[in-house]
């Protein structure tokens, strides 16, 4: 055989093995490689992370901007102040996200077209049922919450509140993709819903909600195949670029024609003096008050009890009218 070992060379490799000094050029590489530290990292194949950090960070900066806004809408509508916030983002299976929640609970599917596919909006019992009592005129002193599935007359009553979580969902995401959220259909046990396979990757984003002396949860699950094809837009500096382009002259336009709308409250003084409580006291009709203002000075316009402008008291038509005469400039006495 052409192929067989000398004795000198079977000396060399035996060598080579007992002081660890490899003559070959090729296992001096490979003796390189071998020492060289390797970083490992553990992969779950079961919950494998699809989403980025970066675009986890950009996913809560707009559900941060959904929890403010959301808040104010509700606070607004049940006439107290209801705080929210986002407590929590992480990466699920579909599965472990159904089997974190309660049955029964509110589970709201959204259509979101353009997007292909659904999201689900899940809001806990117990901020549902105090928010469903203080729309019927309880005090959420003594309320307890039942174990039970809503009744139809309880859906209408939440669907006030859903509409509300759709419409300002709509509204921050606009910045992102121009999609419209809907809401599609309503369910009191998840377990019976199945918008995407039970190992498919969700974003699951908690938001805590507190109305007084209670408090509950409400989850958005986004599925990955229907946030997939904006992933590109979910990095931090285009999200980043976004938040920092100026806003448009349509939007400019538009925010100045609903503030001319605006009503403000305007008040004219004719003057002011120092009086004693006893004087007070025994005001009567036809009692004449000196102030230390000329009869012929001119009298001072507010406009949200800021002094704006000057002027005088005239009749028109059998009305009282005030005419302005020059703006006022810093502060005047009044």
């Amino acid at each position: 055989m052409a192929d067989v070992l000398d004795q000198a060379e079977v000396d060399a490799l035996l060598s080579a093995v007992s002081t660890g000094a490899p003559e070959s050029g090729e296992s001096q590489v490979f003796s390189r490689a071998r020492a060289k530290p390797q970083e490992v990292r553990t992969y779950d194949f079961k919950r494998p992370e699809r989403v980025s950090k970066d675009q986890m960070r950009s996913l809560e900066a707009i559900h941060e901007g959904f929890a403010r806004n959301f808040g104010a809408s509700l606070s607004a509508f049940l006439r107290t102040i209801v705080e929210a916030r986002v407590a929590t983002i992480e990466q699920l299976t579909y599965s472990e996200f159904i089997h974190s929640l309660p049955n029964p609970t509110c589970f709201n599917l959204l259509n979101c077209s353009p997007l292909e596919g659904q999201i689900c909006l899940e809001i806990s019992p117990l901020i549902i049922y105090p928010i469903i009592d203080r729309l019927l005129g309880g005090s959420n002193a003594e309320l307890f919450i039942p174990q039970r599935a809503l009744t139809l007359i309880e859906w209408r009553l939440v669907e006030r509140i859903t509409n509300r979580a759709v419409s300002t969902l709509t509204e921050v995401w606009s910045g992102l993709v121009d999609v419209k959220f809907e809401l599609a259909e309503t369910e009191s046990n998840p377990h019976l819903v199945q918008i995407v396979a039970p190992n498919e990757v969700v974003v699951v984003i908690g938001l805590e909600l507190k109305m007084g002396n209670r408090a509950g949860t409400m989850t958005l699950c986004l599925p990955f195949n229907v946030i997939e094809p904006v992933m590109t837009k979910l990095a931090t500096q285009s999200w980043l670029a976004y938040q920092r382009k100026a806003p448009s002259q349509e939007q400019q336009q538009r925010l100045a024609t609903n503030l001319k709308r605006a009503e403000v409250e305007v008040r004219a003084f004719l003057a002011e003096t120092i009086i004693t409580m006893d004087d007070l006291l025994h005001l009567q009709p036809g009692d004449i008050i000196r102030t230390a203002k000329p009869a012929n000075a001119e009298l001072t316009l507010q406009v949200r009890d800021r002094s704006k402008f000057a002027g005088r008291i005239y009749q028109n038509k059998g009305m009282r009218v005030f005419r302005i005469t020059r703006p006022i400039e810093g502060e005047e006495p009044l």
